[in-house]
């Protein structure tokens, strides 16, 4: 795991993701996925472009918000359902709902969530 990751800056995007504040999340961890390489820094790609997305979204650029998730969707889908200390699987499948429900023009889904889970589980 990165310095950044460890010193805080993932957790802090994290707390901003799920509070809904998706631009200022991107702007924490892509100073997280500069510093990373390698696998791991695909995944943080994979998180930018997810709340880059979900951002898009809630301000009705629905092109730039379906390019930007499957860009994410090709980043996250290799990753198995608990990686990194967060349940992928679940996060992957709220992204997958909400996505379908833009796309139709609705709003239904609720605004996805990541969820940590224990240590020594992934």
């Amino acid at each position: 795991m990165s310095a950044d990751a460890e010193d805080g800056r993932f957790e802090q995007g994290l707390a901003l993701f799920n509070a809904g504040r998706f631009f200022e999340c991107h702007e924490v961890w892509e100073e997280v996925w500069k510093r990373s390489s390698g696998g791991e820094k695909l995944f943080y790609q994979g998180l930018i472009q997810a709340a880059v997305a979900l951002f898009h979204a809630e301000r009705g650029n629905m092109r730039g918000a379906a390019s930007t998730w499957a860009k994410a969707r090709q980043k996250l889908e290799p990753l198995p359902s608990e990686h990194m200390g967060l349940a992928l699987g679940e996060f992957r499948a709220s992204l997958e709902e909400f996505f379908a429900s833009v796309s139709k023009g609705e709003f239904k889904a609720a605004r996805p969530k990541l969820r940590l889970v224990a240590l020594g589980t992934q």
